[in-house]
């Protein structure tokens, strides 16, 4: 990679959203939200975590997407005009000197439009006056649904001071519409900025995945304890040491038989020699998420029974891989690996064809669920689970129905989503062997998902998390070293 981490001494304003940017999104947006329509768009608060002290805050991402702002206490509204023009409004924190002292300096209502591009700020303390004036005569009021509590009711709250105007001839909006039908359409496909912040980001977890590998085979020579929250340790010390802000997720770190449970936290128990560790994590940069995962052998050194199966993970993700291109569906991926995964499955044993038949069979009755219960492959971007619908719009009414071999339940299926140039997905898939009985004992406590980011180019796609191995001859080499 050309630039694989942010040049250290370059003020944030300059790596972050630049300005031109936000208002081009800003001017599409207008565009789509239709003549005299106007959209409302709250940051996310500042969450308390004990007594007087808060969580590490982060904007909410719709905001930052429109606007490149990151303190809190901001609202931004985008109105458009008959000519579908887009005008900015933002509200924010006033200048407070005596707040600034405690809590940073504060961009305040003056320097706003010169530094965001916005034609127009406004103190925070302002809002409940000045949106009914916003609203008045709009068609339209868009807002994100279901995303910011109460969001609901403060809206109610400055259409009905609309209302109480319309003897004077005021126009009230007579429509409202969930904002993020529009937004999340427009942040699915990634810009060639985007692009290149997540490059970065997946660039520098990468070189956290090393790290922690190299440590633990490096403490198990040495003969030194090793734990969950030492290799976690060096996760952060990457993540931080190349100008990540902050994780993109809370980073999973799972030894042993700890690997098989998909949401395990880094925690305390120990790194034994002779398990595989997993860990998922990925740091967050300039707003945009990376989230990669590897499962390594802790002392550096693969068991047979271990090496099978990752193999055979490798494998489904490489069927994966090789299915993720623009035209393609969003499902393909998924369905590559299961056909990849169910035949392993019964060639090394985890499934006895006796009693669940063959591939076909195994794919229809879903009997590998055991083994493998989750999706291959998410959304990824500003959100570690990003936002964008999975179902073709084009094909939204076409329906079919079937049942859950599992569940018994009836559920609805859809055409995937069509994959276009620019949409970012994971391709992750996993195996997780829990003892039971008729599995093998040498499989049991083994625990493997390899997940790398994936942008989709009109020939296939590009892996943009390949800076750490993922074969397993490389990893071991890797840990050698």
């Amino acid at each position: 990679m050309n630039t694989p981490f942010p040049p250290h001494g370059v003020p944030a304003a300059e790596l972050i959203h630049p300005a031109d940017l936000c208002a081009r999104r800003r001017a599409q947006l207008a565009r789509l939200l239709g003549p005299g329509g106007i959209a409302i768009v709250p940051t996310a608060p500042e969450r308390a975590r004990n007594r007087d002290s808060d969580f590490l805050y982060r904007h909410d991402s719709y905001f930052y997407y429109l606007s490149g702002f990151t303190e809190p206490h901001a609202w931004l509204v985008v109105a458009a005009d008959e000519q579908g023009q887009a005008h900015t409004t933002l509200f924010c924190q006033p200048k407070d000197l005596e707040r600034e002292i405690w809590d940073g300096i504060r961009l305040g209502p003056a320097a706003a439009p010169a530094a965001l591009g916005v034609e127009a700020a406004l103190p925070v303390t302002e809002l409940d006056t000045q949106l009914p004036r916003l609203l008045e005569n709009r068609r339209t009021v868009w807002f994100p649904f279901a995303t910011h509590s109460g969001l609901e009711t403060r809206v109610d709250g400055w259409l009905q001071k609309v209302r109480a105007r319309v003897r004077f001839g005021a126009l009230c909006p007579d429509t409202q519409r969930d904002l993020c039908t529009l937004l999340d359409e427009m942040r699915l496909v990634k810009d060639a900025h985007e692009q290149d912040v997540m490059r970065r980001a997946a660039a520098i977890s990468a070189q956290a995945h090393i790290r922690a590998m190299q440590t633990s085979a490096r403490m198990m020579r040495a003969g030194q304890e090793v734990r969950e929250y030492h290799l976690d340790a060096e996760l952060l010390h990457e993540f931080r040491r190349h100008g990540s802000q902050c994780p993109a997720y809370g980073s999973i770190v799972a030894a042993g038989a700890n690997a098989c449970v998909l949401h395990y936290r880094a925690d305390a128990a120990p790194v034994r020699n002779g398990e595989l560790v997993l860990i998922d994590a990925g740091c967050e940069l300039d707003g945009y998420a990376s989230d990669i995962t590897r499962t390594f052998p802790a002392n550096g050194r693969f068991t047979g029974p271990q090496r099978t199966l990752y193999e055979l993970v490798l494998a489904s993700q490489e069927a994966a891989v090789a299915a993720t291109r623009a035209g393609a569906r969003f499902n393909d991926p998924h369905d590559a690996t299961v056909k990849v995964l169910a035949q392993g499955l019964l060639d090394v044993g985890l499934l006895d064809r006796n009693k669940v038949g063959g591939v076909d069979d195994v794919i229809a009755n879903r009997s590998y669920f055991a083994f493998y219960m989750h999706r291959t492959g998410h959304w990824l971007g500003m959100d570690v689970h990003d936002c964008g619908s999975y179902v073709e719009p084009s094909e939204v009414g076409q329906t079919s129905e079937r049942k859950d071999p599992l569940s018994g339940e009836t559920i609805t299926n859809r055409p995937s989503r069509v994959l276009q140039p620019g949409m970012a997905l994971t391709i992750e898939p996993g195996l997780y062997v829990r003892p039971a009985e008729g599995v093998p004992e040498a499989f049991w406590n083994i625990g493997i998902r390899i997940e790398d980011d994936a942008i989709v180019t009109a020939e296939g796609c590009e892996l943009i998390s390949r800076d750490v191995p993922v074969k397993p001859d490389e990893i071991e080499a890797l840990m050698r070293g």
